[in-house]
């Protein structure tokens, strides 16, 4: 499963560098939500959220589609959110006010 999360990430994070205007902003964080599926988070500045989701979210969209159809060959199941720096931080917040 790590050689499958490995190039899954490593073709996220050659996209995302590509798009992006500040790539030593963006972060990726990997979660395992059990066997076989995992979720991928990209952390980015504000500017280039809107710039990796695109006009109506086509851009998102298919990065999601190229991601699940590499998942898919392997069996596992893939999620891809991307959030600003700011979101992120106060969801970190919220969940640690629990």
């Amino acid at each position: 499963m790590q050689a499958v999360t490995d190039r899954l990430k490593n073709f996220l994070q050659y996209v995302a560098v590509n798009l992006i205007d500040e790539p030593t902003q963006a972060q990726l964080k990997v979660t395992e939500l059990g066997p076989k599926r995992l979720r991928f988070k990209l952390i980015l500045a504000q500017a280039d959220v809107a710039m990796l989701i695109g006009r109506n979210g086509f851009t998102a969209s298919a990065i999601r589609s190229v991601l699940k159809a590499a998942a898919d060959r392997e069996g596992v199941q893939v999620s891809l959110q991307i959030h600003s720096q700011e979101e992120e931080a106060e969801f970190i917040a919220r969940e640690a006010a629990k």
